[in-house]
């Protein structure tokens, strides 16, 4: 790989959606210096297992024979959204994944697949039931990536259990390889591993490079065309989190190693203007023997309790949905860290959750460490997990009696096309019976903070008089995001993550 001290003309901070902006500038005739924090590209776009972009409308969907509209998609989005952030970035969003993905089409080394995933909002106008805004990537094998071989983060139980890294990159490691394996050959692209931002250069005014850091040196990477930060949130950041009110604790938090905010705090100086800061995409967690909560969905039977032994959530919901209704329930003191999943042992000793995200250790790592309990009644449960025996005897009482009703009148589980998406359109309710009891326990997770850098429609990032800083854009989660305090769909956060890549680079093509 090239020596630093460089001049170019785009400089991509950030390897995971980042990697869009720096194919899309190569592709337009820039030089690009593409720099990453960590010894691996892909950053948490690398973790996700399906990598999913929630693109309406795209050329992929409409070869399926999809009947959608960008105004139906539009009209969902903005309802979810509300004016939590502008109508015209949200435009730019919801219009401009179809162009995108039709721009990338045009390079066979790419190649997508639908996977339906029904919007997170099913009662809201214009959302999709069916699932058919959403797609992924082919997968690739690794050995197509050329000089990148071998360097692509992930997957998680690669890194957290020292499972193999498979030879085959599917989900967002797909994703990120197949635009990698699309530069490997490219001579106006070098990478920089290991090489973290320390600050942005500013001349008058204008972003013209960067103070980078790589093996203890400091040097300087300049700019012609603009400096594109898209390297994650700040969700590793303890001290930021506290600084910003982010809830949850970093040990459980599903974002990259690196993600500790330096580009936010870079740009901050620069003048940047930022929004959105106290923000995440949440998730409830399954903890591991490890003492983390890790991103779970699919939850399919059993019940979450609070401290007094009461339903307090649809246990199906889209996980951001759920997950701000436990924070929600944390802040008021109803429920702790852990709260339980309370289910029978019709289907053994593990917890009805599908998609762990990390794989299960041993059963008995979590019974010793505490995190999975069994009794033999529902009295003796609600003793060692702590909550009054009474209470969660009728909680239970009344579970079962919503699911001999075939409704769930109190949360609504069930009734949403996303509640159903694992249980193949049954309702995800199964009586709580067969003893042994027991319950797993729980804490909240997120896949990164989702506050930032305010931008315009071609990710230039603003000050706080809403006007861009010349030569500064954002993408990703170091962009605030599009979708606001909400969370619209699957592939959302990857999805405005490589399109706000590509406008950036985009726009950078036309700068002088």
């Amino acid at each position: 790989m090239k020596a630093l001290d460089e001049v170019v003309d785009v400089l991509v901070v950030g390897s995971g959606g980042g990697v869009a902006g720096a194919y899309t500038a190569a592709r337009e005739g820039l030089s690009v210096a593409l720099i990453e924090a960590t010894d691996r590209f892909g950053g948490t776009t690398a973790y996700s297992g399906g990598g999913g972009m929630w693109f309406p409308c795209n050329p992929v969907l409409v070869r399926a024979g999809c009947d959608d509209t960008v105004d139906d998609a539009l009209r969902y989005f903005r309802a979810v959204v509300g004016d939590r952030t502008p109508a015209a970035l949200q435009e730019a969003y919801v219009r401009g994944g179809a162009a995108f993905i039709e721009y990338l089409e045009a390079d066979s080394r790419f190649g997508f697949k639908v996977l339906p995933w029904p919007d997170y909002y099913g009662a809201v106008d214009g959302a999709r039931a069916d699932g058919m805004r959403h797609i992924v990537s082919k997968a690739i094998p690794d050995e197509r990536l050329g000089r990148f071989r071998g360097l692509v983060r992930g997957p998680l139980d690669h890194e957290r259990l020292g499972a193999p890294q498979p030879e085959l990159l599917t989900g967002g490691r797909a994703l990120v390889g197949r635009f990698l394996a699309a530069m490997a050959d490219d001579e106006r692209v070098t990478a920089h591993l290991s090489t973290r931002l320390v600050d942005l250069v500013v001349d008058d005014g204008d972003v013209i490079g960067a103070v980078v850091e790589h093996q203890g040196e400091r040097q300087v990477i300049r700019a012609r065309r603009g400096v594109l930060l898209a390297a994650g949130g700040f969700e590793r950041n303890a001290a930021m989190r506290a600084e910003f009110g982010v809830p949850g604790r970093v040990e459980d938090t599903m974002g990259a190693p690196a993600n500790v905010g330096l580009a936010h705090r870079a740009a901050i100086a620069a003048g940047a203007a930022t929004d959105l800061m106290d923000q995440a995409w949440w998730s409830p967690g399954l903890i591991h023997p490890d003492g983390r909560a890790a991103f779970a969905l699919g939850i399919t039977g059993g019940v979450f309790v609070d401290r007094s032994g009461q339903r307090f959530v649809d246990e199906s919901a889209a996980y951001d949905r759920s997950g701000r209704r436990i924070l929600a329930a944390m802040a008021d003191g109803t429920v702790d860290r852990p709260f339980w999943l309370v289910y029978d042992s019709r289907a053994g000793e593990a917890p009805p959750v599908l998609a762990t995200n990390v794989s299960l250790a041993p059963a008995d790592e979590y019974a010793s460490s505490g995190l999975w309990r069994s009794a033999a009644t529902l009295d003796e449960l609600a003793e060692v997990i702590d909550v009054p025996a009474d209470a969660l005897a009728a909680t239970v009482r009344r579970f079962n009696e919503l699911v001999a009703a075939g409704a769930d009148d109190d949360f609504g589980r069930g009734s949403e096309p996303f509640d159903l998406a694992f249980t193949g359109g049954a309702p995800p309710m199964t009586p709580i019976d067969t003893p042994p009891y027991r319950a797993a326990a729980f804490g909240v997770s997120d896949l990164g903070t989702k506050g930032g850098l305010r931008t315009d429609v071609h990710g230039r990032v603003l000050d706080a008089a809403d006007r861009p800083i010349a030569g500064l854009y954002a993408a990703g989660n170091t962009m605030a995001a599009v979708s606001g305090e909400t969370y619209p769909g699957g592939g959302n956060p990857i999805g405005a993550s490589l399109l706000f890549s590509y406008l950036a680079a985009r726009h950078m093509a036309t700068r002088g």
